[in-house]
């Protein structure tokens, strides 16, 4: 009795061992359907049985994207999920994450392999991903020429660019000669040299798409020197062709609005470099002629005309400026000569002879200044303002200073 334990630490022993089982943690299993009940919470509880036993299974309603049909009583299944403990009970049970109809669950367990595999060499890295041209001139088309899949690539191709020719390749995409087909396909458009390949046909169950998840189909679009887009099936249909190809579309009218450009976008990108280049050549000219009027006006500048008026303009604007500054030196000149003779008129001595003097000379016309000059019966020269008078000297008489 040392060591007792309690039902849920049992029970919860037991889980663990579970999930320590790697096998059990991602396992498929295949029964027949029973006990089916869509709950209201939209959880799924039923349980797979086979002819010896029968297991409790649950599909969460967040793992209901991996269910593509409605279970039924009777139908063979395959389970993709995990088998745990549900400790309240006891009792263990798996949880599924995808269901699918009996038939389909081996090939989706193929094509989980095939997917890892490739994986691993390094298939699907972008790294060895070919761009897609925009405008394409040729597209070359790998699917059924009686199929919706063409018709749809012919219609949407018309609408966005009626310029690119279509190179069909009428391959079979369906059954046990259709991965073969394919391929051919393939290598014939490579060979041919369109700009890009399209392989891909409509939807349908994962055998109808099978031979897009075959090795060779896959091998060979990576060996492709042409890029390649796959489309394959419907938007929620998956292929290895998907992850290997160059570029995946949802369907093959995606295909065809990612291989070819709208023309109208082109006329739009081509209108608007016109009118961008039109703008810059007008820029270039206006600049060149501002350039070219510059370089005119320096030869002009330069010529021996120009620099001869430019010569003669200077000389007249000299001479006109020496005729200012000589009238203006006479001007001052008059003024300074006007102030002159004023000054001049009070020591002049026809401004003496005007007011009624004389001048007194002997007869060698000598200024005679004083009376002490004269002696009696000298001959003087008496000069007034009309003419002269010859006089002889009676007496002298010199005037005293009180």
């Amino acid at each position: 009795m040392n060591h007792v334990y309690t039902v849920t630490q049992i029970n919860l022993y037991i889980k663990d061992m579970f999930a320590r089982d790697y096998a059990l943690n991602r396992i498929y299993v295949k029964g027949e359907v029973s006990n089916c009940k869509y709950h209201t919470s939209g959880h799924i509880y039923f349980t797979l049985k086979d002819s010896s036993g029968q297991m409790a299974c649950v599909m969460f309603a967040g793992q209901r994207g991996g269910l593509a049909f409605r279970m039924q009583e009777g139908q063979s299944v395959v389970v993709l999920g995990s088998v745990s403990v549900y400790e309240r009970d006891g009792k263990y049970q798996m949880y599924a994450r995808e269901i699918l109809l009996d038939g389909a669950g081996v090939l989706y367990q193929k094509f989980e392999e095939l997917k890892k595999d490739m994986e691993k060499e390094g298939l699907f890295e972008q790294k060895f991903k070919k761009p897609i041209k925009r405008y394409p001139r040729t597209v070359g088309i790998v699917t059924a020429k009686t199929g919706a899949a063409i018709q749809d690539i012919m219609t949407v191709t018309a609408r966005r660019n009626p310029y690119v020719q279509l190179v069909l390749y009428p391959a079979l995409v369906q059954g046990e000669a259709a991965s073969a087909s394919i391929v051919k396909g393939i290598k014939c458009l490579d060979a041919y040299g369109v700009d890009t390949i399209i392989i891909g046909r409509g939807g349908g169950s994962i055998e109808d798409l099978w031979a897009f998840n075959e090795e060779i189909v896959a091998r060979a679009i990576f060996s492709c020197n042409t890029p390649i887009i796959s489309a394959v099936g419907h938007e929620t249909d998956t292929t290895i062709a998907d992850y290997v190809a160059d570029l995946r579309a949802a369907t093959p009218s995606a295909a065809a609005e990612l291989v070819t450009g709208d023309i109208r976008d082109l006329f739009q990108d081509v209108y608007s470099y016109q009118h961008t280049l039109q703008f810059h050549l007008r820029q270039k000219l206006q600049m060149a002629r501002n350039q070219l009027r510059q370089y005119q006006l320096k030869l002009e500048h330069a010529s021996p005309l120009y620099q001869a008026n430019q010569k003669r303009q200077y000389l007249m604007e000299k001479e006109n400026r020496l005729q200012y500054l000589m009238k203006q030196r006479l001007i001052e000149k008059r003024h300074q000569l006007e102030i002159l003779a004023e000054r001049m008129k009070g020591v002049s001595p026809l401004d003496k002879l005007n007011k009624g003097y004389s001048v007194v000379t002997d007869e060698e016309h000598k200024i005679i200044r004083s009376v002490n000059q004269l002696s009696k019966e000298d001959v003087v020269i008496i000069e007034m303002i009309d003419g002269d008078v010859k006089a002889s000297v009676i007496s002298t008489q010199i005037r005293r200073h009180e």
